[in-house]
């Protein structure tokens, strides 16, 4: 068995790749400050070799954690932590409008030999605390020579009696600042890190909002030598088709002033999900050590096709 895993009930499951030793992550699904928009996060996340990939609670964005599935507006309410973008405004502090992730409960938490999987159900709250959503979330983890994936796949119903209306500040009004859904903060040592897809790099062009099968983000350690690269992939299924036609996946992506990836489902045009309507997003994270370069990475994701 390559991977092992340890549950502390009521607040993570720590991942360990066995022949290395190395904690690989930890699922923290305790809740944590109301200001922040409470939900599940993977954190810290490392390298096979022991390489920190991600960052948490940082001084600029207190609600920046690791890896997490989160929404920035949602129907008026901020399920992603913070200040909330308002147009003509700026950010503003609007506690009455903060929402939360909450973990109801485990349908699945086990190693075996083909990895770990991480089933979980969870709900989505406004400020009120009142039922707005449900998630199936599925996390499946395998390890090779060389690196390690991670597989999310989350499934969210609307419960309310009206439409989920999902935006981010770019739909509210601020140019370039698509972010929400699947998002991940980097260490601060990746700062000014090579950020590129199989179109070109961010050396060459700026690639916020651009739509891409997949973006790498490979960055430099502090404290230790090497490099990192994450590779994040959307399914090809994850083209959603809701009342304002389909919603394909642009890329929400800065080098500075710090490392952020986030496969936007609503970079520009808000997503609409109708009453009991499932919104199905998957997608994949390659964490591996090494400065990966596009050929690396074409090569890895042709030999682990969807």
């Amino acid at each position: 068995m390559t991977l092992s895993l340890t549950h502390v009930h009521d607040d993570r499951i720590t991942v360990t790749h066995r022949a290395t030793g190395t904690e690989l992550f930890a699922y923290v699904y305790r809740p944590e400050a109301a200001w922040e928009a409470p939900k599940p996060y993977l954190h810290p996340i490392r390298t096979l070799g022991g390489g920190l990939v991600t960052d948490y609670r940082p001084n600029d964005h207190r609600w920046h954690k690791g890896l997490q599935l989160t929404a920035s507006h949602l129907s008026g309410q901020n399920l992603w932590g913070g200040n909330t973008y308002v147009h003509g405004e700026g950010y503003v502090a609007l506690p009455e409008r903060i929402g939360s992730m909450a973990h109801v409960g485990f349908d699945e938490v086990s190693a075996g030999p083909d990895g770990v999987v991480i089933a979980e159900r969870l709900t989505w709250h406004p400020y009120d605390g009142s039922l707005w959503a449900e998630e199936d979330r599925r996390i499946e983890v395998t390890a090779e020579e060389g690196g390690w994936t991670l597989t999310w796949s989350s499934a969210v119903t609307n419960r309310r009696a009206e439409p989920l209306r999902f935006g981010s500040p770019t739909t509210a009004g601020r140019p370039d600042a698509g972010y929400t859904g699947l998002f991940w903060r980097g260490p601060r040592a990746f700062r000014d890190g090579h950020a590129f897809t199989a179109d070109g790099d961010s050396a060459e062009r700026d690639l916020m909002g651009e739509q891409a099968p997949w973006l790498a983000y490979s960055g430099e350690h502090d404290g230790r030598d090497g490099h990192a690269t994450v590779v994040f992939e959307h399914a090809p299924g994850n083209d959603h088709a809701g009342e304002k036609g389909t919603h394909p996946a642009h890329w929400f992506v800065r080098t500075d002033p710090f490392a952020a990836v986030a496969p936007s489902f609503a970079f520009h045009e808000e997503l609409v999900l109708a009453p009991g309507e499932v919104l199905d997003r998957t997608y994949r994270v390659h964490v591996a050590d090494g400065a990966w370069d596009c050929a690396a990475v074409t090569a890895h994701l042709e030999r682990h096709p969807w």
